[in-house]
């Protein structure tokens, strides 16, 4: 379940951050690396800080 929520958000702001530099100004893209680069320090880390937050949230493993 958390797991779910976590692809989600990624996929929606990356969507998002797209739309944005397509429509509003190209830098909107620096949003769209920083959302990826931390896809791949969590995967390589093994801890993730949206994660941690939902957890805060109380959304269940």
């Amino acid at each position: 379940m958390l797991q779910r929520y976590i692809r989600a958000i990624a996929g929606s702001l990356i969507l998002i951050s797209l739309l944005l530099a397509i429509y509003v100004n190209i830098n909107w893209l620096w949003f769209t690396a920083f959302v990826g680069a931390n896809l791949l320090q969590s995967s390589i880390t093994k801890w993730c800080l949206m994660e941690d937050i939902l957890k805060k949230f109380g959304i269940k493993e």
